[in-house]
């Protein structure tokens, strides 16, 4: 087994315990932090299997994924803000 394959099981172990946090998150911070973890985790997945593979169109996907994991994050903690000034 390849140190490259062992990182890969471990990012996608790790990725399902933070879709675990975003699932049960006691506040919507938390569950923020957990998609935004996820993202990020994903990225770098897809990155590994890219070199793994020794494809370069994955770089592609990676680019687009980290755009649109970025402004979901954005409308994300908008939604929360927005929440939080109703309830006050």
């Amino acid at each position: 087994m390849n140190i490259l394959e062992l990182s890969i099981m471990i990012l996608s172990l790790t990725i399902f315990l933070c879709l675990i946090r975003a699932l049960k998150g006691p506040t919507h911070s938390d569950r923020l932090i957990a998609i935004n973890v996820i993202g990020t985790k994903t990225i770098i997945l897809i990155s590994f299997v890219s070199f793994l593979l020794k494809e370069t169109y994955f770089i592609d996907v990676v680019m687009v994924y980290a755009m649109i994991s970025f402004l979901a994050s954005i409308v994300i903690s908008n939604f929360i803000k927005d929440r939080k000034k109703e309830g006050m």
